[in-house]
């Protein structure tokens, strides 16, 4: 079975609430449609959201983040943070979560020993992380800072990069309140400022979710892992599930053989699909969208070609991050960002007619508006964002 470039392009914008008829009623249901919002940047979290919802306000996506939360913010694919649907946090915090603290207590562990904080750096680590937990129950949610003035190990330095340019000192509540999270004891709340900030409080984890996260198994949550990425993403490749997941090729293969997929012919590239979602889309009417830096459709797959073209050196970084972006009917056609005047700035980077430049002069316009006193650079910066946002 082949799957056009076409087929893909109407999926994209459908699947990922893009299209003027598929955009979303709520932030959950965004989050659950896209399994996963980039969290590295917090803008993005909520630039990603309000592109697909039919009335977006800043309220309402802090409301399904912070009071009903219904989302959550952890740790999960390739170490990276994430915003995931909170029934979806056991999932993740399984496959992935968990592997990526074994490795990361491992890590740390060295970097202590290195540092010379004591002869039994196990016990160390250890005593400091329960007495760090301890302080956070007793004030409920407290930020990094707050928790050093109970826990004073915490503000002991760890010297990086030493030796290099680039060497920098850093406390060891990073470290620690790391390992916490990446084991699933913390988590992180509400942010102490505006929802562009990264400086977030910590919470007990079920002081924040009744019960704490369930406890899954390693083979069914890595199964029902990809599942959610083909349902949300597919038709992929495999490479793309390796990249998107983190997983290993035998973990993916593991993965496949217990989902009832078909292969499929991707312009000569051998992609799976779920056999329960063989029908093709209708070709949707035209759309456009101002999509943010790190936004879950472009940073969704490895192979891009078939709706980056050749843009990515100006639009991504040398990491791999993509910057901002705007599209028409399901491929990316140009970038855009703010400037300190508040303006929303775009170039296009082909031709895609009259009609849907007017459409993305609206969309600009409607951004800036809604972004209004804020002023957003992505964590990231990318070629052209960086000349757009100068200019």
């Amino acid at each position: 079975m082949r799957v056009s470039v076409g087929e893909r392009r109407a999926r994209l914008g459908q699947r990922h609430r893009l299209t003027p008829a598929a955009l979303a009623d709520s932030p959950p249901e965004v989050a659950q449609r896209l399994v996963a919002l980039h969290g590295t940047d917090p803008a993005s979290v909520h630039l990603s959201i309000a592109a697909r919802l039919k009335q977006p306000t800043v309220d309402a996506i802090e409301r399904a983040l912070y009071d009903e939360r219904s989302l959550v913010r952890m740790l999960g694919m390739r170490r990276t943070v994430f915003v995931v649907p909170t029934e979806l946090a056991p999932v993740v915090q399984a496959a992935c979560t968990n592997a990526i603290a074994v490795k990361q207590r491992q890590l740390y562990t060295e970097m202590f020993s290195r540092a010379g904080f004591t002869d039994d750096i196990g016990r160390w680590l250890s005593d400091v992380e329960e007495s760090t937990l301890r302080a956070l129950k007793r004030r409920g949610e407290a930020t990094a800072i707050e928790l050093s003035q109970d826990e004073p190990r915490l503000k002991q330095q760890i010297l990086l990069a030493e030796g290099k340019p680039y060497e920098a000192l850093q406390s060891a509540s990073t470290r620690v309140l790391f390992l916490l999270a990446a084991e699933g004891r913390i988590i992180r709340g509400r942010p102490k400022g505006s929802w562009i900030s990264g400086q977030f409080r910590w919470s007990p984890v079920e002081h924040w979710l009744a019960g704490g996260l369930p406890s899954l198994g390693l083979d069914d949550a890595q199964r029902e892992l990809v599942h959610c990425w083909l349902r949300a993403f597919g038709p992929g490749t495999v490479a793309d599930l390796r990249w998107w997941t983190g997983l290993t090729a035998g973990e993916i293969n593991r993965a496949l053989k217990r989902l009832d997929t078909i292969d499929v012919d991707l312009d000569g590239v051998p992609g799976v699909l779920l056999s329960e979602d063989l029908e093709p889309p209708k070709a949707p009417p035209s759309w456009v969208a101002l999509l943010p830096a790190l936004d879950p459709t472009p940073m969704g797959w490895n192979a891009r070609a078939w709706f980056l073209g050749e843009y990515a050196p100006i639009l991504f970084d040398r990491s791999g991050n993509v910057g901002p972006t705007v599209w028409c009917d399901g491929r990316i056609v140009g970038g855009w960002a703010q400037r300190k005047s508040g303006e929303i700035v775009y170039r296009m980077l082909e031709d895609v007619g009259r009609e849907a430049k007017t459409h993305i002069d609206a969309a600009a316009d409607a951004l800036s508006r809604w972004i209004g006193p804020v002023r957003v650079t992505p964590r990231f910066r990318t070629p052209l964002e960086r000349e757009l946002s100068a200019c």
